[in-house]
């Protein structure tokens, strides 16, 4: 299936029906007496999260979605039939802006989490009501109103325990591959990840979680470059970032850079994202496999990059994804930092 995750869509929601006017013939009563019901309401429109779905591709082949309309009111006082309510089924994660107006409508985060997005047209109003001591056979009705007609854009933002971080090649691919069943396209060219990967992570006794192989992100990202916002979207809703450099790289200035320069892209596009927990990874380290290997690896700029964020005083991990060595100790490190921010957010209710 192919991963879509925005979509621009129209919504109608259903008209109301119209009043009636109308007299019954009776003997001895004025005009027959009015008995003109009132119209149904519109239909509405929402959207209802399914976790069974993972993306908005259904709304790229179709674009307009109409509610049904209210039923017109009927004679002996009957009142119009309400229209039916038109559910979009979405994806867990979907937000919802006003194209017009760029207002945000809202979001859908969990399994039959419903959002209004169009509003059903008030059914019109019949003639009865308008009976009084001094009209006796009115024939006066109030139209229906008509129902919200809008412009949609939808977002999927996928929703993760863990979402990892890290330029084009940095080893995000093959880490989720290691810790989970997902089995993203691995390959040595940039941007072999073109869409977000959820896998389920379970490790020892903990809770399963959810992580994220986000799309490789370049200087620029924040305003757009590259896959620029199809990375950075997907990772504010995470709770705990992987920030992952490529331990191989020829010099300890080029890792350096690259783990800078994403830092200032997160910064750029939201400087909350930096308030998040953050686990350094080295990744790639290879040369801890076995002695053979070493001369295929640059020691002396590794040994400057962990100077250097020693420096800094940032912690972090060295992994062989390929290797799987150091994988147990991050695995424990983020059960540990998730346990702790759900105590946390269950003592600040």
């Amino acid at each position: 299936m192919k991963f879509i995750d925005t979509a621009e869509i129209k919504v109608k929601a259903g008209d109301g029906g119209l009043g009636m006017s109308h007299f019954r013939r009776e003997k001895y009563v004025p005009a027959g007496g009015p008995d003109g019901g009132n119209g149904g309401n519109g239909g509405d429109v929402y959207l209802e999260a399914t976790e069974g779905l993972s993306t908005l591709l259904d709304f790229r082949y179709q674009r307009y979605y109409e509610a049904e309309a209210g039923g017109k009111g009927g004679t002996n006082n009957r009142q119009g039939k309400t229209g039916e309510t038109l559910t979009l089924k979405v994806p867990c994660g979907t937000v919802a802006y006003d194209i017009e107006s760029g207002e945000l409508i809202g979001e859908v985060l969990y399994e039959g989490h419903r959002l209004l997005v169009a509003k059903g047209g008030k059914g019109g109003i019949g003639n009865t009501l308008f009976v009084n001591s001094r009209n006796q056979a009115p024939t006066k009705t109030i139209p229906p109103v008509i129902g919200e007609n809008r412009s949609i854009r939808l977002e999927l933002k996928m929703i993760a325990d863990v979402g990892i971080i890290g330029s084009p090649n940095a080893g995000k691919s093959t880490l989720i591959t290691v810790i989970s069943a997902a089995r993203p396209k691995v390959a040595d060219y940039p941007f072999t990840t073109l869409v977000p990967t959820l896998g389920v992570v379970s490790h020892k006794e903990a809770n399963p979680f959810v992580v994220a192989d986000v799309p490789g992100l370049i200087p620029g990202a924040s305003q757009g470059k590259g896959l620029g916002h199809d990375f950075l979207r997907h990772i504010e809703r995470t709770c705990v970032l992987i920030h992952l450099i490529d331990g191989s790289q020829e010099t300890a200035e080029a890792m350096i850079s690259d783990y800078d320069g994403i830092l200032e892209e997160l910064a750029l596009y939201d400087v909350a994202l930096l308030q998040r927990p953050r686990i350094t990874v080295i990744s790639k380290v290879d040369s801890l496999a076995g002695e053979e290997l070493e001369e295929n690896n640059n020691l002396d700029a590794l040994i400057g990059f962990k100077n250097y964020l020693k420096l800094k005083k940032t912690p972090f991990f060295e992994i062989s994804s390929a290797f799987r060595i150091g994988i147990n100790e991050l695995l424990d490190k983020l059960i540990e930092v998730l346990s702790e921010l759900k105590k946390t957010g269950e003592n600040s209710k």
